[in-house]
C-alpha cells in the first residue's frame, strides 16, 4: 500500500536518471510511451503531481504552489540517480523549471514542452498581456464549476489548449478523468500565475535545455517559451510544425523521439 502523502510514480530501466512530469488534467500515465523508449538506456521515473492520479490531493487550508510540487517529487531525485534529467510538459515543465532553480546542482539537463510559467509574462508586463487567454479560460471553467457543471468546465479548458471542438471530439473513455481533474483548475492557475521565481534565476542555469513548442499553440504558452528561449544560456529550440500545446499527447512519437535524442546527446556530453 502506498504511504499517505507520498508521491506515486512509475519506474523503468537502468542508467542515468530521468524524471518525467505531466501536464494538467493528466497523470504519470502520459509518459508510458516515453518510459518504454528510454528504459533500455536510462533509469526513468514518471510521477503523479498533487491531486493527480494516485498522489496526495492538494492541501487544505492553505494555497500550495509549484514549490510544493517540487517538494512532492524531490525524494525521487536520489532514487532516479543524480544528477538527473527532467522532462516536463506544460504544468509539469513549469514544475521542472522551478525544481532546477531550487536545486541546480542536482539537475543535469531538461527537456521541456511549452512550460506554462505564466508569472514570467506578468513580471515582464502587467495585464493585458499574452497570459490573458489562459486567464479567460480559467475564469470560464471556474464559472462552470460554481454551477456544478464539470463538463462545461472541462470543455472551456480543453478547447482553449486544443482548439474549438476538441472536447466534443475527445473519446468518452478519456472524459471522466478530465472531468475529475478539472476541479483543480483554480489551484493550477494560482500556482502558475503566483510563482515568485524571477526570469533571472533561469539565466543562471548552466545546463542544456531542450525547449519545444508547437506552431499551433496559444499565445499564452508560446509567450513563456519565447522568454525562456532568450534567457536560458544553453538552450536548443524546436518548433513542431502543425502541432499544438498538447503535442506530447497527440503526437507522442514525434515529441518522444526529440526528447530521446536530446537525452542521448546530453548523456554523452
Amino acid at each position: 500500500m502506498q504511504p499517505e502523502n507520498q508521491v506515486f510514480f512509475r519506474e523503468a530501466g537502468a542508467g542515468p536518471g530521468v524524471l518525467c512530469l505531466h501536464s494538467n488534467a493528466a497523470s504519470s500515465s502520459q509518459w508510458r510511451g516515453l518510459l518504454d523508449r528510454l528504459a533500455p538506456r536510462f533509469h526513468v521515473l514518471a510521477s503523479d503531481g498533487l491531486g493527480a492520479g494516485r498522489s496526495p490531493p492538494w492541501p487544505e487550508g492553505r494555497q500550495a504552489g509549484l514549490r510544493d510540487e517540487v517538494a512532492l517529487v524531490e525524494p525521487l531525485f536520489a532514487r532516479a540517480g543524480e544528477p538527473l534529467a527532467l522532462v516536463g510538459h506544460s504544468y509539469g515543465a513549469a514544475v521542472a523549471l522551478v525544481a532546477a532553480a531550487l536545486h541546480p546542482g542536482r539537475i543535469r539537463a531538461m527537456a521541456l514542452y511549452e512550460p506554462t510559467l505564466f508569472a514570467l509574462l506578468d513580471a515582464q508586463a502587467p495585464p493585458p498581456n499574452e497570459a490573458d487567454g489562459i486567464r479567460g479560460a480559467v475564469a470560464a471553467s471556474e464559472h462552470a464549476l460554481a454551477a456544478n457543471d464539470r463538463d462545461t468546465a472541462a470543455r472551456c479548458f480543453i478547447d482553449f489548449w486544443m482548439g474549438e471542438g476538441a472536447w466534443a471530439r475527445t473519446p468518452d473513455a478519456r472524459k471522466d478523468p478530465i472531468r475529475d481533474a478539472i476541479v483543480n483548475v483554480s489551484h493550477w492557475a494560482r500556482a502558475l500565475l503566483g510563482e515568485s521565481t524571477p526570469l533571472s534565476a533561469f539565466a543562471a542555469l548552466r545546463i542544456p535545455v531542450l525547449c519545444m513548442t508547437g506552431s499551433r499553440s496559444p499565445a499564452s504558452s508560446l509567450g513563456v517559451a519565447r522568454l525562456l528561449g532568450r534567457t536560458l544560456p544553453d538552450v536548443q529550440l524546436i518548433e513542431f510544425d502543425g502541432l499544438g500545446h498538447m503535442g506530447p499527447v497527440t503526437h507522442p512519437e514525434l515529441v518522444n523521439a526529440a526528447i530521446g535524442g536530446f537525452l542521448e546527446k546530453t548523456r554523452r556530453a
